[in-house]
């Protein structure tokens, strides 16, 4: 029996043999002779731009597979995505936290890519032209960024919500400053592997969508490729989680299909709940004080609510320099939106600000450079509507919260 069980432990392990011969470089080898190259980057790092051409060129590749969607990949490459982008249009449709993400996102980048002279995922789109130009097949790997996106945002609570905006709002403004030498220390599996672990603690539905069903569908889809030498061009915190998955999909521990990572869950009853709540509460504290302490008590705490929640609304609007008739607009909307949860007083001011100050086409244009610094979010019209929209949305939020305790003591 145990030779049995020895004899079946083994037969398993050889399906698949995965060497590390670098920390940004790993062959794996399966039973079938099919091998697949791994190269692991740093997507602003000069010298993965550098690596991964002298990796096609001494590995020579059947097929190259990158770490990029349909979408992103046609924006790198045309560089006109922001200039086709009807801003009222996003905003309407409820995803203005979506683009202050991606815009996050992207000026993040791009400040560490000036900061170490290299634009970012260019070793992607470098693998893809050196791609083209030798008749080499390849495929785009990565799920829908936007999928993700939402994914991550509808599977997290309500804190780990919280803590992500202020984690999109910091990378935002951040000054930090990084070195060719700390992204390089970045590649590295034992430095990444605490990354991990300290973003799965601090944000554990963000970890899972971004990095492990990310590593699920990047695996999957360089395994399905065609090709017997295939090259797989992938951020290096992707690596460690791509072979494990490799392995499973090789034994039939894990199956093909991914339509399980590839939907964007229905929101919540719990968030529907909660979104009417609040509406709720506040008629409800509104009416038992005029039924329990009369008229002139029950005006009074209207007043203090409508002064409260209107105060922190103008107070975001102002921060942002929203145009003074929006400033007006949203101070007179914030009460009649925070009892609608469908619709957000940050819509409101977006929208009325881009109406006020429509964007210029040198706006969409220098969408990234403007980007990457506070004075540029204030001077592009299109990044100023989405910081008018996120400070009314954060001061009414604010206000909401402030005014509970206001009540409650009145009402005692």
């Amino acid at each position: 029996m145990f030779l049995l069980f020895l004899f079946l432990l083994l037969s398993i392990v050889v399906l698949m043999i995965a060497e590390k011969l670098s920390d940004t470089f790993h062959r794996l080898t399966f039973k079938d002779g099919r091998q697949i190259t791994l190269v692991g980057t740093a997507h602003v790092s000069k010298e993965s731009v550098d690596e991964v051409s002298a990796y096609i060129d001494s590995e020579e590749p059947d097929h190259i597979c990158l770490e990029l969607d349909d979408g992103r990949f046609k924006n790198k490459e045309e560089q006109s995505s922001w200039s086709n982008m009807d801003i009222k249009k996003v905003l309407k449709e409820g995803k203005g936290f979506l683009l202050v993400a991606n815009m996050a996102l992207a000026s993040f980048q791009k400040r560490m890519g000036n900061q170490t002279d290299s634009a970012p995922g260019e070793e992607i789109l470098g693998a893809a032209r050196i791609a083209k130009e030798r008749d080499i097949p390849y495929s785009l790997c990565d799920r829908d960024i936007q999928i993700t996106f939402k994914r991550a945002w509808r599977l997290s609570n309500l804190w780990n919500k919280a803590k992500l905006i202020a984690t999109i709002i910091s990378a935002v403004f951040s000054n930090e400053e990084i070195s060719k030498e700390d992204l390089e220390e970045l590649k590295k599996g034992d430095v990444m592997q605490s990354m991990m672990d300290e973003m799965a603690k601090e944000l554990p539905a963000v970890k899972t969508v971004l990095i492990d069903e990310r590593d699920r569908y990047l695996a999957t889809s360089i395994y399905l490729a065609p090709g017997d030498k295939k090259l797989a061009v992938i951020g290096a915190g992707h690596q460690n989680g791509i072979i494990k998955t490799m392995e499973k999909l090789e034994s039939g521990e894990l199956q093909t299909n991914l339509d399980d990572i590839t939907d964007v869950p229905p929101p919540g009853k719990g968030g529907k709940i909660l979104s009417w709540s609040f509406p709720i509460l506040i008629i409800g504290f509104l009416a038992y004080g005029f039924i329990n302490f009369g008229q002139q008590e029950g005006i009074r705490m209207f007043g203090y609510w409508l002064a409260v929640n209107m105060s922190f609304t103008a107070l975001g609007a102002i921060l942002s320099l929203a145009h003074p008739l929006n400033t007006l607009v949203s101070i007179l909307s914030a009460p009649l939106t925070s009892l609608h949860p469908g619709i957000g007083i940050g819509m409101v001011s977006g929208l009325m600000q881009a109406t006020l100050r429509k964007p210029k086409v040198k706006d969409f244009e220098n969408l990234s450079d403007d980007a990457i610094t506070l004075k540029g979010w204030y001077r592009n019209r299109v990044l100023h509507i989405l910081l008018v929209f996120l400070m009314t949305s954060f001061g009414a939020s604010i206000g909401n919260v402030v005014v509970f305790p206001m009540l409650l003591k009145m009402m005692l």
